[in-house]
């Protein structure tokens, strides 16, 4: 069947400009390469902060531009094969598949030894022109896209937690829970609430999950939390001290994106503790670095995207063991691009906002 020249996008030509183009050209399948008709595509954090122009993404003085305009956002999507090329084998029409948000090159350093979701070009699905996103009906995943295929009984809204949950499963991974430690979540958005049905899978002695929003705690609770606290209206940092006898959390995962989060989790880890630090910040972080050496030596680490994580996840979501009720809680056609990324910034309390194709 032949596709059509033209489709409906978004397309992000600056970070001042933004526009829905509704004649955008259908990418063009090489003899690698595989195109899927967009089934639906979840707005990130990682969107929004681009979209308001944070300097990671457009640059600064002290950093340069890291995304490729014009763009088409969006890297939280699946949707079904219309299109191979002569040297796929493994898919075929119909088929309904995702993938990892990087395209790793497949050659350098990083890719060689099995970290591919370090590659050095570290080209990604939503930031740059040559590997563009899901905010349209059609996308080209290229030869080296790390494809899975999406169960044809799985619901839109738990599909679309895939690449989400698969971040959150790495964050959780990379804190190396034990059944004796008494491990803090900070932030219960999508990510975090993904990180909180996992780390239940983990059976810590102690699952601590803080928020600012009494409805994502509830959610929290819901999806496995023992102790749920709002930084707002109680001093959490006290609070965890006194639960440990003064000692203070084994584990801080930090899913937040906000600079207070990480002084809080410093603060109340205790010493040679182990600090996860997961968000995509739109600012600049300062904290006292005595603390993480001379004061407490503790281990902290950074968590990136979702290596080797999607097969684990979907089989999770499938069986029900990784909770996912009333996480997404919109889903806007693409002409509502506007409202949906106003919902998406959580301040009407959405979680997961998402378009649908």
């Amino acid at each position: 069947m032949a596709l059509p020249k033209t489709m409906k996008a978004l397309v992000a030509y600056s970070k001042d400009s933004y526009k829905l183009e509704r004649e955008f050209l259908v990418p063009t399948c090489g003899p690698d390469d595989i195109i899927i008709k967009t089934e639906a595509c979840g707005i990130c954090a990682g969107d929004l902060k681009c979209y308001h122009g944070a300097a990671m993404f457009w640059g600064d003085e002290s950093q340069p531009e890291w995304v490729k305009p014009p763009f088409i956002p969006g890297h939280e999507f699946l949707g079904r094969v219309v299109e191979t090329g002569d040297n796929v084998t493994e898919y075929k029409y119909g088929d309904r598949i995702t993938a990892d948000q990087i395209v790793p090159c497949g050659k350098c350093r990083f890719c060689r030894n099995g970290h591919y979701w370090m590659c050095q070009p570290h080209n990604t699905f939503g930031f740059q022109s040559d590997n563009n996103g899901g905010m349209a009906e059609y996308v080209r995943y290229p030869k080296t896209a790390v494809i899975s295929r999406v169960p044809e009984d799985m619901a839109l809204e738990k599909a679309l937690l895939i690449e989400p949950y698969g971040c959150s499963k790495h964050a959780v991974d990379r804190a190396q829970i034990q059944c004796d430690d008494v491990v803090v979540i900070s932030g219960s958005g999508t990510l975090g609430l993904g990180m909180v049905t996992y780390a239940r899978m983990k059976n810590p002695r102690k699952l601590i999950v803080l928020d600012m929003k009494d409805d994502r705690l509830e959610k929290a609770k819901e999806f496995g939390a023992d102790i749920v606290m709002n930084p707002g209206k109680e001093n959490v940092v006290k609070n965890t001290l006194d639960l440990t006898d003064g000692y203070g959390c084994d584990i801080y995962i930090e899913a937040t994106g906000h600079p207070s989060s990480v002084k809080q989790g410093l603060s109340m880890i205790r010493k040679l503790g182990r600090f996860v630090e997961f968000s995509v910040f739109g600012e600049e972080t300062k904290v006292d670095w005595s603390i993480i050496g001379d004061r407490k030596e503790l281990d902290v680490l950074g968590s990136h995207l979702s290596p080797y994580c999607f097969p684990f996840v979907i089989d999770n979501i499938e069986n029900g063991n990784l909770k996912t009720d009333g996480v997404v809680t919109h889903m806007f056609d693409l002409d509502d691009w506007e409202e949906a990324f106003e919902l998406a910034s959580g301040k009407k309390g959405d979680l997961k906002v998402a378009f649908k194709f």
